[in-house]
């Protein structure tokens, strides 16, 4: 065991967001804190840290146990450079390694026979053996790869921390986790501030890593490749499933299926026994019969099920018509001092592009979006919007500049249109204003609060041409899903900047990735195939490279003959495997659609008059009604461990093919 919590239990005011919480976490386990925002998730994991104190219960700690945490938000380092914060995060390895070469100095200067001089020998032999212990040679080593790996160039090796922004300064203190290696890691949102490549990077990083982990994480990519046991936080309570998040998902409904029909079966007997008791309650002969049943009644704890929060959805104002082509760069170039981020460069954007825009931080994404936005001028060249193209334009910096005197409800109906504010109450409601949040002043709203209204404004314009920046940093799983599904259903033409690969696979037809010193690439497809030329592209480089050969690698889009051949491959694939998985599936959800119809008519034939006076006709058709209901819990088992093997198949055709389809 690294940790456990014990009964923790934490209110705010009214509302119980942990009622006699209690797990355990062993070594080297990848845990998922799964619920929707506000559930609690964060708050657990500064209790487990000791930020905060939980009104009862505790968390316990074995001695020496050291508990690393990355926090959403707040970091702000400075007054070192940044390799000397990362190594001076390790402990006192740092000063130690300074005792032993100043030791081994001063030994030229004492006598051999001396006593200072066997003395110093024994202090240098000690140090040693603690550095040895805490792999000190390696140490430099291993803190520039990680801070590489993070996105860090050699030349930031010696500035200032406070030089770099939130998002920078959040890997910063990933680093030093990361190479202080404690016992637990707890890690709020890594991923948010993370491109694509350093995303890949840490999540092989976290694969291989030797502590516990826990993660609050909205990438449903990273949770699954990484996670193996989930707690999910749900209205005060906590349920623990054993697989990642889209095994959660998946078995938390079924558990509620399953709940759902144990609850309806229940009602049928309280009500078959409450009819008795009316029935027979003036009886003198039945008295003790009614009074057996009575108490029953009394002694029956009812099974609940907890509604669903609320599902809601809205599709987008219908779009203004358009031409063919939504926006043309004619030989634009772009850049800040000395940092060219585009040259001469070309590009039409036609109508029907979804296009997702990709690259590390710094390379000009967000530049792109407002300079096709035409809110930032070009240096050179042009920016020519296409016929009746009309834009909306998403931008964190957006939420900056609302007013803080208004409600959120105020701000969001002055930026609707007439035909779009009835949509008003229904959209907020999408993205987490609900009931009195929407009379909060803007003023006092968190940062991803503020984010959140500026994007509802967005959406509520009519527009042909959608261009977003970071639109999911701060929506939960079901925020995303409402957005997702607007935006497959949307007409028009979107640009999105996003890392985000659950959000964006299914929406996206074209990827734009932008790189330092180089003009931007399209690629066909989704971001999943994206990734896959990109690997496939770096491995044939190496291949290049080890190969001798002064030839230069071509670096084409995704073929289209390949991908094809790779869809029919696992299209073939999957059907061979699942196809069989599907089809008893089906025989299963037959088989108990058929013995919950027979059962409901059994209860029909209990009511009968005629049956109710038939003792030998009322014991038969209970005894095949238990026998019914053994039944279907044998095949509610099979139903589960079928639904589990399709997964499993279906994770292993995802490992072996990728995200094809």
């Amino acid at each position: 065991m690294v940790f456990a919590v014990q009964d923790l239990h934490i209110e705010f005011g009214p509302r119980v967001l942990f009622d006699s919480l209690s797990f355990v976490v062993e070594h080297g386990e990848r845990i998922a804190f799964a619920g929707q925002n506000g559930a609690g998730k964060s708050t657990l994991m500064k209790c487990i840290v000791g930020v905060q104190e939980p009104d009862h219960g505790r968390v316990l700690l074995p001695r020496h146990t050291h508990v690393g945490y990355l926090p959403q938000d707040g970091i702000h380092i400075s007054g070192a450079a940044l390799l000397d914060e990362v190594l001076g995060s390790v402990g006192n390895i740092v000063e130690l390694q300074q005792a032993v070469e100043e030791l081994s100095a001063g030994l030229s200067r004492l006598e051999t026979s001396s006593s200072e001089y066997r003395e110093a020998l024994e202090e240098i032999g000690r140090l040693e053996l603690i550095l040895q212990d805490r792999d000190a040679a390696s140490l430099r080593p291993r803190a520039e790869s990680i801070l590489r790996g993070l996105g860090f160039s050699e030349s930031d090796f010696a500035r200032d921390c406070g030089e770099f922004s939130g998002g920078w300064q959040m890997r910063i203190a990933l680093a030093k986790l990361l190479l202080q290696e404690p016992e637990v890691l707890l890690l709020d949102e890594p991923t948010n501030h993370l491109d694509l490549q350093t995303q890949r990077w840490l999540e092989q990083s976290l694969r291989t890593y030797r502590g516990a982990i826990c993660i609050i994480s909205h990438d449903i990519a990273l949770l699954d490749s990484l996670v193996t046991r989930t707690i999910a936080f749900h209205h005060g309570r906590a349920e623990e499933y054993a697989g990642n998040f889209s095994f959660y998902l998946k078995e938390s409904k079924a558990r509620k299926e399953v709940l759902m029909r144990q609850a309806k079966a229940q009602q049928r007997e309280i009500a078959k026994t409450q009819e008795f008791i009316d029935r027979f309650r003036a009886k003198a002969t039945k008295a003790t019969q009614v009074q057996s049943r009575i108490k029953q009644l009394e002694k029956v704890e009812l099974i609940e099920v907890e509604d669903d929060d609320a599902v809601m959805s809205f599709r987008f104002p219908s779009p203004p018509p358009g031409g063919h082509t939504v926006v043309k760069l004619e030989k634009v170039s772009k850049a800040y001092g000395d940092i060219r981020l585009l040259e001469n460069y070309d590009y039409t954007m036609e109508k029907g592009d979804r296009v997702a825009i990709v690259g590390v931080n710094g390379s000009g994404k967000s530049t792109f979006t407002r300079l096709i936005s035409g809110t930032e001028a070009v240096d050179a060249g042009a920016v020519v919007p296409g016929h009746h193209t009309q834009v909306a334009f998403f931008s964190q910096t957006h939420a900056d500049v609302l007013d803080n005197e208004q409600t959120v409800l105020e701000c969001v109906e002055a930026a609707a249109s007439r035909e779009t504010r009835p949509m008003v109450r229904n959209i907020l409601g999408c993205f987490l204003f609900r009931g009195d949040d929407v009379f909060k002043k803007i003023g006092v709203l968190s940062g991803g609060e503020r984010s959140r209204v500026a994007l509802v404004c967005m959406l509520l314009k009519p527009a042909n041409f959608l261009i977003m920046d970071e639109p999911t940093n701060h929506l939960d799983f079901q925020s995303q899903d409402v957005l997702q599904r607007a935006l497959a259903e949307y007409p028009g033409s979107y640009c999105i900047v996003s890392h985000n690969r659950q959000f964006l696979d299914p929406i996206v037809n074209k990827v734009l990735e932008f790189r330092p010193g180089h003009a931007p690439r399209l690629f066909y497809g989704n971001v999943s195939q994206y990734l896959e030329t990109v690997e496939a592209e770096e491995n044939r480089n190496k291949t290049a490279v080890v190969g001798g050969t002064a030839e230069p690698v071509q670096t084409a889009p995704a073929n289209r003959r390949d991908l094809r051949r790779l869809r029919t491959l696992a299209r073939e694939k999957r059907n061979a495997l699942l196809r069989p998985l599907q089809k008893e599936l089906e025989q299963v959800e037959a088989d108990i659609a058929a013995r919950d119809e027979r059962k409901d008519a059994i209860s029909a034939e209990l009511e009968l008059p005629e049956n109710m006076s038939d003792n030998q006709k009322l014991m038969e058709l209970t005894q095949e009604y238990q026998r019914l209901e053994r039944e279907n819990d044998t095949l509610f088992t099979r139903w589960e461990e079928i639904s589990v093997e399709m997964e499993r198949v279906t994770a292993a055709l995802e490992e072996e093919f990728g995200h094809l389809d």
